[in-house]
């Protein structure tokens, strides 16, 4: 099992995102290198669980997301723009040490096998993210295209509801919950349960 280049963040990057990132930091900008003498450049994406990652010491999470390299503009100075899109997801095998940056063993984590999902139940909290975006709007005196926004989530069935929980202004523990998720279902599950939070949370706030 080859060694991967890892890239923890403050945030819960999930499948099908977009990634932005300026490289600045020396270890960083090896690792951008290497993974542009690959064949697909690509490192692995993972949340910090707790700390910071300037100046080590940080918590990683296991689970995260391939970053795949779509657009890198090298400005000469050590110094990076990377356009990434996210992949596969992944689970970290064991950690290595990080000479210079972050490594890892992995393996990509496809969803286990379940219960099926029950589309009448996607179709429930896509209505109540509508209703979630209809009342912010309503809150800030902006119409929302509450229902385009939903409309607009992958049609892939196995990232369809990554790019429904990527619209919702949730939480970082709500968002790795549907990352780490086993299975189609207990991600439909993780992720009814973060629309009730923010709605919850966004009704709290309006009382006030």
């Amino acid at each position: 099992m080859t060694a991967t280049p890892m890239f923890p963040l403050e945030v819960a990057m999930l499948p099908g995102e977009e990634l932005p990132l300026r490289i600045f930091e020396p270890r960083y900008v090896a690792m951008v290198g290497d993974c542009m003498a690959m064949a697909e450049p690509a490192f692995g994406v993972v949340l910090i669980a707790a700390g910071r990652e300037v100046g080590g010491g940080d918590q990683r999470c296991d689970v995260g997301a391939l970053a795949r390299i779509v657009d890198c503009q090298d400005f000469g100075v050590e110094r990076y723009r990377l356009r990434c899109v996210m992949g596969e997801r992944l689970r970290v095998v064991r950690w290595l040490e990080d000479d210079p940056y972050p490594r890892a063993e992995i393996e990509i984590w496809a969803d286990e096998p379940g219960d099926p999902v029950d589309a009448s139940r996607v179709a429930d909290v896509e209505d109540r993210m509508v209703a979630l975006f209809d009342r912010i709007g309503e809150a800030r005196g902006t119409p929302i295209r509450s229902r385009d926004i939903v409309a607009g989530a992958s049609a892939d069935p196995v990232n369809h509801l990554y790019a429904l929980a990527a619209r919702v202004p949730m939480g970082q523990a709500d968002r790795y919950s549907i990352l780490s998720a086993p299975t189609q279902a207990a991600r439909l599950e993780a992720l009814s349960e973060a629309v009730d939070s923010v709605t919850a949370l966004v009704e709290f706030q309006l009382s006030e």
